[in-house]
């Protein structure tokens, strides 16, 4: 906003007169308390100036300034994201050219070297030029007072204070004289290299850029150590006016002034003739090699969930400030260097994995999600999901900012039910209450709930079949894992009690993704067993590689080290990893998870070079399609579903393939194969067979009317589905879900009645009302 100049009264002009004869006299030594009582005496608005006309006033730590943030993959080196306010790399004087430095010296103050913080010579033209002839308003400042300049600016924002932040900046002689004062206290206690050095990281250098380094980087994709002297021409002529000489902007002015500076580099003797004759030779659009520095995840592409996480992260942790305001503060403005745990062959894997299986415009609009984590470590490797990242208010329906893949708190959605891919949990919770993997048990199609200790109090009758109805009677635990079968899940369930199996569970590293109920203690209930409540693919993979890692829980965690632009190391959230479960169970338990490839239904999981493979599948109402699995290194877990919209996938097409039903083994399997198989290859992670050896103590005796085929009690809904797997013919066998509707869970009558279709989240479920005192569930058992 610009101010209308006073009339040239004869007082004025004697006080304006006195001022400058001042300090002509003193030669620009005088002390701030010498000027103090002339400055008032010429304009009352100075005595608002006073208590802050000290140079310690002035906070000249370069890593104070408003700097860039930058997100690295685990390799340290790839760049996944940039966070700025100010976009600005703070760098030392001796890291700026020479030809830099006598560049802006030439350009803004060529007594530089020579004066004390103010230039008489240049007040005096100044003084002429605006107020003897009229013209537009100059100032004579010197570098060091356009340094002072930039920092009060610089304070007046950090401090939130936009008042203090105009009358740093307003044309008025009160700003320039009270500049004047602190520039010469300044120069007494600080290096003209020191002001310099800070001047060249403070100024703005064309729209968003600041600092010489970020200039250097922006426009010719180099360090500021390494420009050459028309380059370091061209950047220090922006600063008279940012938006109209930023050569990006308008590269014939650009041009202009870069020759003005190189002539004046010449008068100065910091160039020669030649030299100053070959840079202008050199046209700016021949010169300029543009890289665009783009700010927050929006840009990270095909990492941007990733990217998403980590801030997530960040913002909710108190280490990096005590209210999230404070923290993103400190993420935009701090400087940080955040090392990552992303891997970036896990993420292009993961990436190639979903849009390859499920692409990001297919007509289906099913969502393809995969999660990875590397077993006893926490590291999360990767996460990805067929949708563009958008966080604009303008994000097409193949874009979402909403990262499926994890929780609620972290920036996802309410989860999914992951179906029978929960049953590996259960198996542990057997095992861990002493029980054996080949105990032949008794299993029925119905159970009272009051029968399950710790369930809440009904008069209900949960009835449940395995998928093509009736059961296996008697079973084991172990074949019923192979075979995933629902109604043995439901008498082991009766045995060690529901509380069992929700505390192995929480030991494992289960939680659900709804905020509000991410306690499991908090949702149970005889259903879950089978896989109805939600949770994310980041929480089932992470649990899946407790089981790899031998029983060693960890908490996901998305960085290893951050460090401020002072280089001081800031404390990252741990992953607290510890010994959850008995390394005996945990084996024996991957052991169970290998038969179901080697000789139960999820044969189509097998790793290729006879690699061990741990695997398990599900869905949940037809809904959700799952499918879980690792190898000692890797854990990964994936979900295709209809996220914002759930409704059981039936009688469609995905991927220009039509199924009347969809199953976890036909489409969220090859979505994990393919990443398995692609990470696996790329990382050149050697196989490791040695995992997953049973202890003979868990599995007990074998019951030869436990180990028969399935094949005669299952199936699906509409009859029996078979499919050839390594040369054997199986029966492949899948889920709908009869249940009452309870906290958002899958359900519907075991009845005719047309099933609803939920659309009140992403909980990947469906719900119907029961209009009896009994239910019915069957869910997917492949």
């Amino acid at each position: 906003m610009g101010h209308d100049k006073k009339p040239m009264t004869v007082r004025r002009f004697l006080s304006l007169f006195l001022v400058y004869a001042l300090l002509c006299v003193a030669g620009g030594t005088a002390a701030s308390g010498f000027f103090a009582p002339v400055v008032i005496g010429m304009n009352q608005a100075a005595k608002s100036l006073i208590p802050s006309l000290k140079s310690q006033s002035i906070d000249l730590d370069l890593t104070d300034l408003p700097q860039q943030s930058r997100l690295y993959a685990s390799d340290g080196k790839t760049v996944i994201a940039q966070f700025y306010d100010q976009n600005r790399i703070v760098v030392a004087l001796k890291d700026i050219s020479d030809y830099m430095q006598k560049a802006v010296v030439a350009r803004e103050d060529r007594r530089f070297l020579e004066h004390s913080g103010i230039d008489p010579q240049g007040i005096a033209r100044a003084f002429v030029q605006t107020y003897i002839k009229g013209g537009d308003t100059q100032g004579g400042s010197t570098l060091t007072q356009q340094y002072v300049k930039n920092v009060l600016i610089d304070q007046a924002l950090e401090d939130d204070d936009p008042i203090a932040a105009y009358h740093a900046q307003e044309e008025t002689i009160s700003r320039k004289l009270r500049e004047m004062l602190i520039a010469v206290e300044l120069e007494k206690h600080h290096s003209k290299e020191e002001i310099l050095q800070g001047y060249l990281n403070i100024a703005q250098f064309g729209t968003n850029v600041y600092g010489v380094e970020t200039a250097a980087e922006h426009y010719f994709s180099k360090s500021a150590a390494d420009l050459t002297l028309g380059e370091a021409a061209t950047i220090a002529a922006i600063t008279k006016n940012p938006a109209s000489y930023d050569p990006t902007v308008n590269p014939s002015e650009s041009q202009k002034q870069r020759d003005i500076v190189l002539d004046l580099m010449q008068e100065v003797g910091y160039a020669s003739a030649k030299e100053v004759k070959e840079a202008k030779a050199v046209s700016m659009k021949d010169m300029l090699k543009v890289k665009t520095v783009q700010v927050g995840c929006q840009t990270a592409g095909t990492a941007a969930y990733f990217c998403d996480y980590v801030v997530h992260q960040i913002l909710k942790s108190d280490t990096f400030g005590k209210t999230t305001a404070a923290r993103k503060k400190l993420l935009y403005e701090g400087g940080l260097n955040i090392y990552t745990t992303m891997d970036v062959n896990a993420q292009k894997a993961a990436w190639d994995a979903v849009t390859t299986n499920i692409p990001i415009n297919d007509p289906s609009g099913i969502e393809d999600i995969l999660a990875a984590i590397q077993p006893g470590t926490g590291k999360v490797l990767a996460l990805a999901q067929n949708r563009n990242y958008d966080a604009t208010a303008n994000a097409k329906s193949t874009s979402t900012s909403l990262n499926y893949a994890v929780d609620q708190i972290d920036g996802g959605g309410t989860g999914f039910g992951v179906g029978s891919t929960f049953k590996p949990i259960n198996f542990v919770a057997w095992l861990k209450s002493g029980h054996k993997a080949n105990e032949s048990l008794r299993t029925y199609t119905s159970y009272s709930e009051n029968s399950f200790a710790c369930a809440p109090k009904s008069s209900q009758t949960w009835s449940l079949q395995n998928s093509g109805g009736g059961t296996v009677n008697p079973e084991t635990p172990l074949h019923a894992l192979n075979f995933s079968h629902n109604t043995t899940q439901a008498s082991m369930a009766q045995i060690i009690g529901l509380c069992s199996i929700a505390d192995t569970a929480t030991e494992l590293g289960y939680h659900n993704a709804i905020e509000s109920q991410r306690d499991i203690h908090s949702t149970i209930k005889p259903s879950m067993i089978i896989g109805t409540l939600n949770a994310s693919p980041l929480t089932m993979a992470n649990v899946y590689a407790t089981i790899a890692a031998g029983g060693k829980e960890c908490t996901p965690i998305a960085m290893t080290k951050v460090t401020t632009s002072a280089g001081k190391e800031l404390t990252v959230p741990s992953a607290g990893c510890k010994q959850s479960i008995d390394k005996k169970v945990a084996e024996t338990t991957a052991y169970a998870m290998n038969l179901n490839v080697t000789q139960g239904i999820a044969g189509d999981a097998q790793l290729s070079g006879k690699r061990k493979t741990f695997a398990k599948t599900g869905t949940n109402e037809n809904t959700t399609l799952a499918m879980g699995g690792f190898v000692p290194q890797v854990s990964a877990f994936s979900i295709v579903a209809n996220a914002e919209h759930p409704y059981a996938l039936r009688n469609m097409s995905i991927n220009g393939t039509y199924k009347t039903l969809w199953y976890g083994a036909d489409i969220a399997l090859p979505t994990w194969k393919s990443f398995m198989e692609k990470y696996l290859s790329s990382a050149k992670i050697e196989a490791d067979n040695s995992y997953g050896k049973a202890d003979s103590s868990l599995l007990g005796t074998s019951s030869s009317s436990s180990s028969s085929s399935s094949s005669s009690s299952s199936g699906t809904t509409n009859g029996t589905a078979s499919r050839s797997t390594s040369g054997s013919t199986r029966s492949e066998t899948s889920t709908s879900n009869t249940s009452r509707s309870t906290s958002g869970t899958t359900t519907k009558k075991k009845t005719t009645t047309k099933k609803k279709t939920s659309t009140s989240g992403t909980s990947g479920t469906s719900s119907s009302t029961n209009t009896t005192n009994s239910h019915t569930t069957k869910k997917e058992n492949e």
